[in-house]
């Protein structure tokens, strides 16, 4: 269980700093899933920070096991 949930926070975390980076630089255009959902278009820097608050949740609860 630890592992699994350091591997979604890992993807979490790689997520949601591409979806920042995209959105402040412009950057590695076409990497990042938060881009790709029509129903997120206007937040995307508020999904990406979720993502990455999502990743330390999920690194903090890993580490809790």
């Amino acid at each position: 269980m630890k592992q699994i949930l350091e591997v979604l926070g890992f993807v979490a975390l790689v997520q949601g700093s591409v979806g920042l980076l995209q959105e402040v630089t412009g950057f590695l255009r076409g990497w990042g899933l938060v881009q790709r959902f029509g129903l997120l278009d206007g937040y995307e820097i508020y999904a990406s920070v979720a993502l990455l608050v999502l990743s330390f949740a999920l690194f903090a609860a890993a580490e809790s096991q």
